[in-house]
């Protein structure tokens, strides 16, 4: 479990902003115009933009009621070795990741019921803490907290209930209800006795259409700076992500040292699905799922800082229009994501708020370009996006 508190990484950023501080006395001491300053000068601007983005300490919900964080699901089959004790038959139970925002009342505590075509099937708690409003409780449950006399060989849709019950105050409310769908695949293993060892996977190709373009506080400079993220889909392999970010048509954020490129922007793995056993290699893209986090190290959302080392960076704010960001995945080109920020900076299109996804990113259509995903469902956002709780005013892109 993790509950994010707002003061979680107050002694890092305090230790990061003294360390920069003194850096930036020493290059204002540094006599002026020498070739020394001016290096100094780009070593400090490295360190400002190497610091990263914070991680989500307090969100900006304001219902008074526990809320799950849509996007915060993430659900996969856990493919047990045995099945009612046989060990040449494998079966599954699930296993979920989930954050609510609170409040999370004093006594309560969450829980998960499944549901199969023939009736209810397995229910498991999952660990709670008690947060105030503002804040958010991220939780993990299920898998091998399972008994694997509980699995099952079913494929197919299977509905799920997010509850949350609470013995002191006599409550039991419904928090979240979803659906998805369970497939399976042959096993890597080989032989006679391999016949029924099936891997379970949970179908989640209706991600790749959506995609978050969102802002964090600075490291440093918090919102006076804010960091600018884009976050996407992808089915297969995720590693060799190289992201750009184009404004009217013209490539931005690019900065360099002695003829070398500095804060060069980068992709990471934010959340991967993958099955819990090798598959065959027949099955296309091994039943994997990873979202991506982008991070545009030289582009801000705005500054307000006053500070001369930030002035050069490229701000959404100060340059309002169309943007496009184009992912290269393995050197060929995956992804385009377009989106208008207004004069000002916001870039908000209202989905995210009206579908009450739960956090501050904003949902934007992705253009999936090539082969690299394989063959995937193009109309499984329609029904299954967020397990059955699609996309109210969304449209996918082309």
């Amino acid at each position: 479990m993790t509950i994010a508190k707002a003061n979680n990484s107050t002694e890092r950023l305090q230790l990061r902003s003294t360390l920069l501080r003194r850096f930036a006395q020493t290059v204002k001491n540094t006599q002026e115009g020498s070739a020394l300053k001016n290096k100094l000068m780009f070593a400090l601007l490295l360190l400002l933009l190497g610091a990263g983005s914070s991680a989500v300490v307090k969100t900006t919900a304001t219902q008074d009621q526990p809320l799950i964080a849509k996007d915060s699901i993430q659900i996969r089959a856990f493919t047990f070795n045995v099945y009612k004790g046989n060990y040449d038959v494998w079966s599954w139970v699930p296993e979920m990741k989930f954050r609510v925002n609170g409040p999370i009342a004093s006594g309560s505590q969450l829980y998960v019921q499944y549901t199969l075509p023939t009736g209810p099937w397995v229910k498991f708690d999952c660990d709670t803490g008690n947060i105030e409003k503002g804040y958010w409780w991220k939780t993990e449950c299920g898998g091998r907290q399972i008994p694997e006399a509980q699995g099952s060989l079913y494929t197919g849709p299977v509905t799920f209930t997010i509850k949350m019950r609470n013995e002191l105050q006599g409550t039991d409310s419904t928090l979240f209800t979803g659906k998805m769908k369970v497939a399976k695949a042959k096993t890597n293993e080989v032989g006679p006795k391999a016949a029924q060892k099936f891997v379970y996977y949970v179908d989640h190709d209706w991600n790749l259409p959506i995609g978050y373009v969102y802002l964090t506080a600075s490291d440093v400079f918090g919102w006076k700076l804010p960091d600018f993220h884009v976050a996407f889909w992808v089915r297969g392999d995720a590693y060799k992500f190289d992201p750009h970010l184009f404004y009217q048509g013209k490539e931005v954020g690019k900065k360099f040292l002695d003829g070398t490129e500095v804060g060069t922007a980068r992709c990471d793995v934010e959340v991967e699905i993958n099955p819990t056993h090798f598959v065959e290699d027949a099955l296309p893209q091994k039943a994997k799922w990873a979202r991506i986090e982008c991070d545009f190290y030289n582009i801000k959302g705005s500054n307000t800082t006053g500070d001369d080392t930030t002035k050069d960076l490229f701000t959404l704010a100060a340059n309002p229009g169309e943007y496009e960001m184009k992912l290269l995945w393995n050197n060929k080109l995956a992804r385009s994501i377009k989106f208008t920020v207004q004069p000002g900076g916001k870039f908000d299109n209202g989905i995210a708020t009206s579908n009450q996804l739960g956090n501050d990113r904003v949902i934007v259509p992705v253009t999936i370009i090539g082969d690299q995903d394989g063959m995937w469902n193009k109309t499984a956002w329609q029904t299954d996006a967020f397990y059955g709780n699609p996309l109210k005013g969304f449209t996918a892109a082309p």
